[in-house]
C-alpha cells in the first residue's frame, strides 16, 4: 500500500507540473502579439510627397513605360515611399532645388522584392523584347545579367534610394538630360562625355571608368553623345544630391541613395501604397 501510495503522489505531482507548464504556455502564446518579418514592416517609412509636397511624381512602374512595358509586381498606386531619413534629406534637395527655379520629379523610390523578382524573371524570357527600341536598342537581351543590368538585389529594396530628374518652372517641362530614365548603355553613365567629379564637359562619347565590370562596354555603341548644356544639367542634379547627403551611382544619372541609409542590410517586400502620415 505504501509503495501505491508514493507512485500515486508521484502521478499526481506529474499531472499537476504538465498542467501548469501547458496553462503557461497557452497564456504566454495569448498575450504575445505577431511580430512582422522586418521585410515587411512598413513602420520606418513615409510616403514621399508627405515629407516633399513640391515633388512630382511619374512612378513608371506603375505604369507600362518602362522597359518591361508592364505594370511591375507590388506597385499598387502611383505613389513613392522613402524612409524617414530619406524622405528628410530629399526634402532638403527640393527645397535647394526650388530656389534655383526647379522642381524634383520622382521616377521610383523604394521599390519591392518581389518588384525586383519580376525584373528577374522578364530578363530570364530572352523572347520578351517589348521595349527594346526604347530602353535598350544596343543589346540583345540575354547580356543583361552578365552586364548587370538586372540583378537579384536592389538599393532600392532598402528604401532610401530615390530615382529623380529636375522639372524647369520656367519653361514648365522636364531639363534635357541627353538620355530617358532607365536606358541601358553607357550614355547613362554620369561620367559620359564629362567629369562629375570636377563638372568639366568633354565631349568624350565613351566613359572614363569601367563601372560594372570587364563584361561593360563603356563605349556608345551607335556612337552618341550628350551636349555640353545636358551634362550641365545633369551635374545640377548630381551636385544638389550629393550636398544633402546622398551618393551617386555610376552607371545611372538618375540614381541616388542616402549615405546614412537607416537599413543597410533589409531588403523589404511590402507593396507600395499610399501610408497614412501618422504610420
Amino acid at each position: 500500500m505504501m509503495i501505491k501510495r508514493k507512485y500515486l503522489w508521484m502521478l499526481a505531482a506529474v499531472i499537476v507540473l504538465c498542467g501548469l507548464i501547458v496553462v503557461g504556455v497557452g497564456y504566454s502564446n495569448s498575450e504575445e502579439k505577431p511580430v512582422a518579418s522586418p521585410a515587411e514592416d512598413s513602420s520606418g517609412f513615409v510616403t514621399l510627397t508627405d515629407a516633399v509636397p513640391d515633388a512630382i511624381l511619374e512612378i513608371r512602374y506603375y505604369g507600362t513605360y518602362n522597359f518591361v512595358g508592364k505594370r511591375i509586381d507590388g506597385y499598387l498606386e502611383p505613389t513613392a515611399l522613402l524612409t524617414r531619413q530619406a524622405a528628410d534629406s530629399l526634402r532638403a534637395v527640393s527645397d535647394d532645388m526650388m530656389m534655383q527655379g526647379y522642381r524634383l520629379k520622382i521616377y521610383d523610390a523604394y521599390r519591392p522584392q518581389m518588384g525586383v523578382d519580376h525584373f528577374v524573371r522578364w530578363a530570364a524570357d530572352v523572347s520578351d523584347t517589348l521595349m527594346k527600341t526604347y530602353f535598350y536598342p544596343d543589346l540583345d537581351k540575354s547580356v543583361l545579367f552578365d552586364q548587370e543590368y538586372i540583378m537579384a538585389k536592389s538599393g532600392h529594396t532598402r528604401g532610401s534610394t530615390v530615382d529623380l530628374t529636375l522639372f524647369d518652372m520656367t519653361t514648365e517641362k522636364e531639363l534635357d538630360m541627353g538620355g530617358t530614365f532607365d536606358w541601358f548603355g553607357p550614355e547613362s553613365h554620369p561620367d559620359f562625355c564629362g567629369n562629375p567629379e570636377t563638372g568639366e564637359y568633354t565631349g568624350d562619347r565613351s566613359a572614363t571608368k569601367e563601372t560594372l565590370g570587364s563584361s561593360k562596354n563603356s563605349k556608345s555603341a551607335a556612337g552618341r553623345s550628350i551636349t555640353a548644356e545636358q551634362f550641365a544639367h545633369r551635374m545640377i542634379l548630381r551636385q544638389a544630391m550629393l550636398r544633402h547627403g546622398f551618393k551617386p551611382l555610376d552607371s545611372e544619372w538618375w540614381h541616388f541613395t542616402l549615405k546614412d541609409e537607416p537599413f543597410p542590410d533589409t531588403y523589404f517586400n511590402f507593396q507600395v501604397k499610399q501610408l497614412n502620415a501618422n504610420e
